[in-house]
């Protein structure tokens, strides 16, 4: 959803519940975006189109080729990252694997940094985005968030996944930080372009609105990114999506790394992005969303991660506010 001054909050047992839950998921590294151009093998086996239920759902020339061109920041554990063999893995590659086999195509991951994946839909550089990309109506509008200026045609989206947005401090020093507003005067490190991204640069105006000290924003490619920048004592926060953050508190350091503070707020659906000239594309991702989950494979994918608390009943298109 867009920001707003009013932030839901979900309750901490639940948020420790999901921490703990994550632990199915291993002890896997985080590593950083590798080759923007290079493509990764994250999308699975699927059926041949002769036997996949919604393949005739797909445009004409995606059936032909039988792959899906996938924009993703693969630095996003559990969401996508590279496993320690380096192949593609998380909750948005698993998923798409089992719309492969609904749709009959391959979903083939092609790691990109996150800002840059909207325009590689407008470029036609990739077929959809799905990269932990949350639902807005800016985003759908084309819409800059600082400057409220249309910036271009926007994009459609196939929503998937609900997640809130968390704060997480170095182990230890959780610099007095329980709620948003004890932000001010801090040093925050974040991805930059991401809702956490959008909510920081809305909370250091409300500091400064009221005579506070500002919070300081300092603002990265990558998620990986803003987390060094922490342990090197550069910044005294991270922000992230709640099922990254609560991620890397349990497996950065064999969790001796990072602790989560206060709880997740401004829960939001992550959506799959499409062109807004694609309706067909669009229109067939949503119903092979629909039957991974009616099928009963969607749980077994979120609960994989464990990430149950963001799951969804219903694939929307445009659900975001």
């Amino acid at each position: 959803m867009t920001a707003s001054s009013t932030r839901r909050t979900t309750a901490a047992q639940s948020r420790l519940a999901a921490v703990g839950a994550i632990a199915v998921a291993g002890a896997l590294l985080l590593t950083g975006c590798g080759d923007q151009t290079k493509k990764n093998d994250g999308g699975g086996d699927s059926q041949s189109a002769s036997n996949a239920p919604l393949a005739e759902k797909l445009p004409q020339a995606i059936r032909d080729k039988g792959v899906i061109r996938v924009g993703s920041d693969i630095a996003y554990a559990p969401v996508e990252f590279k496993d320690d063999s380096g192949r593609t893995a998380g909750i948005d590659p698993d998923l798409a694997a089992a719309m492969g086999k609904q749709l009959g195509v391959k979903f083939e991951f092609q790691n990109a940094t996150f800002d840059t994946l909207v325009g590689g839909l407008a470029s036609k550089r990739y077929d959809i985005a799905m990269s932990a990309m949350t639902d807005t109506k800016e985003r759908q509008e084309g819409i800059d968030e600082d400057t409220g200026k249309k910036v271009g045609a926007g994009v459609d989206f196939v929503d998937y996944f609900t997640a809130g947005v968390s704060l997480y401090t170095n182990k230890g020093d959780d610099q007095g930080i329980k709620t948003w507003d004890d932000l001010c005067g801090k040093t925050m490190a974040v991805q930059r372009n991401t809702f956490s991204h959008d909510l920081a640069k809305e909370q250091a105006q409300k500091c400064e609105k009221a005579g506070e000290k500002t919070l300081k924003i300092e603002d990265f490619a990558t998620n990986p990114e803003a987390e060094t920048r922490m342990r090197s004592k550069g910044a005294d926060v991270v922000s992230a999506d709640f099922p990254i953050a609560a991620y890397s508190v349990k497996n950065s350091g064999g969790g001796k790394y990072f602790e989560i503070v206060g709880d997740q707020v401004e829960a939001g659906p992550y959506g799959i992005a499409v062109a807004k000239d694609n309706t067909q594309l669009r229109d067939a991702l949503q119903a092979a969303v629909q039957a991974v989950i009616d099928s009963g494979e969607y749980k077994k994918i979120i609960d994989k991660w464990g990430v149950a608390d963001g799951a969804i009943t219903e694939a929307k298109i445009n659900g975001g506010s």
